[in-house]
């Protein structure tokens, strides 16, 4: 499956020290060109001119660039050859098919949900980026934190937040995990530290900034030894060119903070091509201007992710900084399920709708005699079950009451939603006159 894959590529910053565990982004020997390379993971390892002005600790980035596969080279395994070269056990094969087809199937249902009435507003689906949201979360601690985006649902799931809960916060219910106030878009779980979708682009890379501080914080300064935590930032190809995108990135550089910034760039920002929206459409070069790795890899293919994700979260829980991510991926549907999606060319579609990467992984496992249909078919039952589950207990869960409309709004809501008899005011009759019904 790797080598049908386009190439990785790295582009580090000049300082860089080696883990005994051998990571990912190593100094090996020599460039090469941005697409299409198969090389392995390699660096051209500069050295400063001894007539440079600057000190040999300047914080400065520099223009060394590597390409790597990361992945191994795809090896026929004969019957009696050995596993040591795959790149996953069964157990996590298993849980990394589970984990996207339950994404896929979970924003399945949210589209015949939504054209049934169940689901109101945008709702932004997922389908085609399942290796980005598996490859990066899986690997995850339960404290460590997520930030999301609009296109929110299935970083939830693989998070760990149940699909009823997830199902139910569409539905607008009580049992979800908003209590039906968030929506699509505004997914949050104190319990799994899902920090929250975003509906403005670039609002959640701020707040993911702020928590891996937090991180750094509660381990240096209140010299928590336990406290490890690591943020993963998603966002969009869009978000790269906004300004909160080049101060977090500064920021968290200067600071040295455990976070991963991920970008899915899926090619289009709504109807805008990725291509004709930025001066520079190679995102992952922007990290070392900051002073950090940039990583590109094909956001595709869910082995090649993770192998780049282990790194990324390994180095930063080391204490080694940020690293910026771009995932190229693709979106199998229209920007919300609003969009007609007429602007994409449809052989482009096509092309990206072939290397389906549940269909990818799937291929892998059963080539190299990981698991057999038998297992993959049990782990789709069990998921058709547990969305119809999801959806039946959404259905039946109750509305939120008029009274929780100021909930959590205010800190004090005594002298706006509260009147001066106790009662809620937004509870009066007249509370909405001459507004839409409430």
């Amino acid at each position: 499956m790797s080598s049908a894959f386009p190439a990785m590529k790295i582009l580090q910053p000049l300082s860089t020290t080696r883990s005994p565990e051998k990571p990912l982004f190593d100094l090996l020997k020599s460039p090469s060109s941005f697409l299409g390379s198969a090389s392995k993971l390699r660096f051209n390892a500069q050295k400063p001119s001894p007539s440079s002005s600057y000190s040999s600790s300047c914080h400065r980035p520099s223009t060394i660039v590597a390409v790597s596969d990361v992945v191994k080279e795809k090896k026929t395994l004969k019957s009696n050859s050995s596993l040591s070269n795959l790149l996953i056990t069964k157990e996590e094969g298993l849980e990394l098919y589970e984990d996207m087809v339950l994404g896929r199937a979970f924003e399945d249902m949210c589209a015949q949900m939504y054209y049934r009435g169940k689901m109101f507003g945008f709702v932004h689906l997922y389908n085609g980026q399942e290796a980005v949201s598996t490859g990066f979360i899986k690997l995850l601690k339960q404290e460590d934190y997520v930030c999301s985006t609009y296109r929110d649902h299935v970083h939830a799931l693989s998070k760990g937040v149940p699909a009823r809960a997830v199902m139910s916060e569409l539905f607008g219910k009580t049992t979800g995990c908003c209590r039906g106030q968030g929506g699509s878009m505004h997914m949050f779980s104190k319990e799994h530290n899902l920090l929250g979708g975003f509906a403005f682009i670039g609002e959640g890379i701020p707040v993911a900034t702020g928590a891996a501080f937090t991180s750094k914080y509660r381990r240096e300064v209140l010299k928590e030894a336990g406290c490890d935590s690591v943020t993963l930032a998603f966002f969009g190809d869009g978000t790269c060119n906004n300004g909160q995108f080049f101060e977090c990135l500064n920021m968290a550089a200067l600071w040295k903070l455990p976070i991963v910034f991920v970008v899915e760039n899926n090619l289009w920002a709504i109807g805008m091509s990725h291509l004709r929206a930025t001066s520079d459409p190679e995102i992952w070069k922007k990290g070392p201007a900051f002073g950090m790795p940039g990583v590109h890899v094909d956001g595709m293919d869910v082995l090649k992710v993770r192998e780049v994700a282990k790194e990324a979260i390994a180095r930063a829980r080391r204490g080694e900084g940020p690293t910026l991510v771009e995932c190229e991926t693709y979106r199998f549907r229209g920007h919300s399920l609003a969009d007609p999606d007429e602007l994409r060319d449809p052989a482009e579609k096509a092309r990206y709708s072939a290397r389906d990467p549940i269909t990818a992984l799937k291929k892998y496992m059963i080539e190299n005699n990981l698991v057999n249909e038998a297992e993959l078919k049990a782990i789709e039952r069990r998921i058709d079950e547990v969305i119809e589950d999801a959806v039946e207990f959404g259905d039946k869960s109750p509305l939120p009451s008029r009274s929780q409309l100021l909930e959590n709004v205010f800190a004090d809501p005594k002298g706006f939603g509260i009147g001066p008899d106790g009662k809620y005011r937004c509870e009066d009759p007249k509370f909405t006159e001459g507004t839409a019904h409430v």
